[in-house]
């Protein structure tokens, strides 16, 4: 029978005070999350955005497989090419398979087809 083998988890075991604490903490980090359709022109560091990456890359998933891939794109016609397939795919949804309850709540943000923070290069 062939054996498994893990990578083993190097785990803490932290106090029920220090778990209160950390867990208060994240939740208010998590909590300011917000979903964001007006960008700043501010160029960020590639390493900042490598990281980003790196740390959604090592999301859990089924049988720690993290079958995403993540792709940074620089050249301006392909962000162009981007743009204009998400806005006809966004158009779809908007014009044929959003209820108007989903319609409804999307109101109050203003969000439509249109998607012009998918072109702007800021790598």
């Amino acid at each position: 029978m062939k054996q498994n083998s893990f990578i083993s988890l190097d785990f803490v075991e932290r106090t029920d005070d220090e778990m209160i604490t950390r867990s208060a903490e994240f939740l208010q980090l998590i909590q300011q999350r917000r979903s964001v359709r007006d960008y700043s022109a501010r160029e960020i560091p590639r390493q900042v955005i490598e990281n980003a990456i790196r740390a959604a890359g090592s999301a859990p998933s089924g049988a720690n497989m993290q079958p995403w891939h993540f792709v940074v794109v620089t050249d301006s016609a392909v962000r162009a090419r981007i743009r204009d397939a998400a806005e006809q795919e966004e158009h779809e949804f908007y014009n044929h398979r959003a209820s108007a309850e989903w319609l409804e709540a999307l109101a109050p943000l203003g969000t439509d087809e249109s998607k012009p923070f998918l072109e702007p290069l800021r790598v």
